[in-house]
């Protein structure tokens, strides 16, 4: 019965990770849900040999998150969502350069397709400042971006 169990966490891992990569938090999480207390005995055994193998990788995970958001969110959007992965912060810290180096050329183009034109009021400058924290950039990218349109 044990073999079995493990069989089919291992499929099921398998086939999260064939769609995109997992932290090893997320992973553990998403296996737990269908996971009976069996299972659970047998659960970091299978991670720990499914990143041994290289198949499960938080950094990797890092990376694709990053890669994929940043064009479209700010650091501070991105650094909650590699938390909420479970992502190690010595990972998340590593990626932080990266992410601040291009952050207000990111607003600029995330503002550019949505608004496109400086605001031409309190109310409507309130509203884009408003959208922009909404996408994780912070208000010093947000006003440095509004003087560099105006």
């Amino acid at each position: 019965m044990l073999k079995k169990t493990k069989s089919s966490l291992q499929v099921r891992a398998m086939q999260f990770l064939a769609r995109r990569e997992h932290s090893r938090a997320e992973l553990r999480t998403k296996l737990l849900r269908g996971a009976g207390p069996d299972e659970e005995d047998g659960l970091d055994a299978l991670l720990d040999q499914l990143a041994e193998r290289g198949w499960l990788s938080d950094q990797r995970a890092a990376e694709q998150t990053v890669q994929i958001k940043r064009s479209r969110f700010g650091t501070q959007r991105i650094v909650h969502e590699l938390r909420q992965k479970g992502i190690p912060e010595s990972l998340i810290a590593d990626a932080l350069p990266e992410l601040k180096e291009g952050e207000l050329a990111v607003a600029r183009e995330v503002w550019r397709k949505k608004f496109g034109e400086i605001p031409h009021d309190a109310k409507e400058q309130a509203r884009q400042v408003r959208f922009l924290q909404s996408r994780g950039f912070s208000l010093n990218i947000i006003f440095s971006l509004l003087r560099l349109t105006e």
